[in-house]
């Protein structure tokens, strides 16, 4: 498995960093991880949960999905441009499923589909959040 350096860790343009993994029954999903991992859960906002890992590595979230959505895990990659992001996925064969979205006021995000059927998110952010 390719473990990247920190030296490429900071070279690294967009950096996955954030992850989430949604469910019909949030409070099944926080107990189930708390127990099974020991993550720190904490509260998110409506219908969501933050989760940090003990060890402190890549924090995430646990997010109750709407009747009519399947449960999911996503990752998020850091970008400066959601929409100019989304126009270079549709380019390259990629679909884009939810347009730039306002999570609050310093950050907000989309969502997209693979070539393969993946999906995976885009975080824009005024703060650097990549892991350490």
């Amino acid at each position: 498995m390719f473990t990247p350096t920190a030296e490429r860790m900071d070279e690294m343009a967009h950096p996955v960093v954030h992850w989430e993994i949604g469910g019909h029954n949030l409070e099944v999903l926080e107990d189930f991880y708390a127990k099974a991992f020991g993550w720190a859960i904490r509260e998110g906002g409506s219908g969501y949960r933050l989760a940090d890992p003990a060890d402190g590595g890549l924090g995430g979230g646990l997010m109750r999905a709407g009747k009519q959505m399947p449960p999911y895990v996503t990752v998020y990659v850091q970008v400066d441009d959601l929409q100019a992001e989304l126009k270079a996925i549709s380019d390259l064969g990629g679909t884009p499923l939810v347009p730039p979205t306002q999570i609050d006021e310093r950050m907000s995000f989309a969502l997209f589909r693979d070539p393969e059927g993946n999906i995976m998110g885009l975080l824009r952010t005024d703060e650097d959040i990549r892991p350490v």
